[in-house]
């Protein structure tokens, strides 16, 4: 056999971190707290959900923990990201303070408080040893992050979720709080930096989604267009909570002027939409560089280096580049960045375009989708469980 690459020694080396943290937080827990946060491996129906609005993520919530298991689930969750990826997933739920404040303090989505940073979960599936195959999540309001290791090796690292409501809020001093900032002001810079010929094939719509096309589902598949916002929570509501949320919906399109011919021009299709980056000028790609890296640089840097590899030279330029809606700051705006392993959405229509969502997904290998298929093919051709 030859030597592992130093890729693989990296995504060992993490995981082993990973498993570390992950043992440190489970030994905190007594029996009632370790039911909520440790499944078995792979329990796929479960672990392959995924949310990003105030809805039950799953797992043990942060609520549910002492300050120093809090301590303990938040080095855990730092153990997957990078600083500036944790970092901004701490502001995003410090926010949840800041929008309940923008509410009125009255948001209500059929639990005590609507807006509640203590609502975030952690759930862990299998045994987080050397050489196993495990997985864990965290997620709540406008995060989640999702991890899978097989065979010892992170192998997976998507979904990753991030979002921000409100994008933009005041601080103290000319500077407002914009945490996916990078996000949105990379990307307009592409769209301005095509000249009109290319706008043409880059822009299919002058108006945006009011929502991420691919929502939350577990996989994305050729044909799709967004979910309404009451598909996108841990079951259906009821009555009038039922019908509010459905209003907030018909609200959200009526103010945007969103028809039906705008959704089919951002429709998902596994044949790639909008302009071929190996079309571009080389000052346009480095834009799309720095693009990307806004989405892989939320992982460790060891691995964010590994990732940005995937999409170099004639990867790059296979990519796709698509915008909907309008260029100027304050205008609601959608944007997709889509090829072989790699499809990354970013939306802010809603809320006067200041309600940013953004995911970087791998629509063949989320959840390590594609690794555990063939490590369980080997597995079973070898006759071991």
């Amino acid at each position: 056999m030859s030597p592992p690459n130093n890729g693989h020694r990296v995504r060992v080396a993490l995981a082993d971190s990973m498993a570390q943290a992950a043992n440190a937080f489970t030994g905190s827990l007594d029996d009632r707290q370790r039911d909520r946060a440790v499944w078995s491996f792979p329990s796929d129906a479960e672990r392959q959900l995924w949310f990003y609005t105030p809805t039950d993520h799953g797992g043990l919530p942060l609520s549910a923990m002492t300050p120093a298991q809090q301590r303990l689930a938040f080095h855990f969750v730092a153990s997957g990201l990078s600083r500036a990826g944790y970092v901004t997933v701490s502001t995003i739920i410090g926010l949840d303070n800041v929008l309940d404040e923008l509410e009125g303090w009255s948001s209500n989505w059929g639990r005590e408080r609507g807006r509640d940073p203590g609502l975030y979960y952690l759930r862990i599936f299998g045994d987080p040893r050397p050489g196993r195959s495990w997985s864990w999540r965290f997620g709540g309001h406008h995060v989640s992050i999702n991890h899978t290791i097989v065979d010892g090796c992170v192998t997976a690292v998507t979904p990753c979720f991030l979002g921000a409501d409100p994008a933009s809020s005041p601080l103290l001093g000319p500077h407002p709080l914009r945490p996916l900032a990078g996000a949105e002001d990379l990307g307009r810079d592409l769209v301005l930096a095509l000249d009109d010929t290319q706008r043409r094939t880059a822009v299919v719509s002058a108006v945006a989604p009011v929502d991420l096309v691919g929502g939350n589902r577990s996989e994305l598949v050729d044909g799709i267009t967004p979910l309404r916002l009451a598909d996108v929570w841990r079951g259906r509501f009821a009555g009038e909570l039922g019908k509010r949320v459905e209003a907030i919906q018909d609200g959200m399109e009526r103010a945007s002027g969103l028809l039906p011919h705008h959704l089919d021009a951002v429709r998902y299709t596994t044949a790639p939409k909008g302009i071929v980056i190996g079309t571009l000028m080389e000052s346009q790609k480095l834009r799309v560089r720095a693009l990307l890296d806004v989405y892989l640089g939320r992982m460790p840097d060891s691995l964010a280096e590994i990732e940005a590899a995937k999409f170099a030279g004639r990867r790059l330029d296979s990519l796709t580049f698509l915008w909907a809606g309008g260029f100027e700051p304050g205008t609601p705006h959608y944007y997709r960045i889509q090829g072989p392993r790699l499809v990354i959405e970013y939306d802010n229509a809603a809320r006067n375009a200041n309600h940013v969502h953004s995911v970087w997904r791998d629509p063949d290998g989320d959840f390590g989708r594609d690794v555990l298929a063939d490590h369980y093919r080997r597995s079973h051709s070898s006759g071991t469980s």
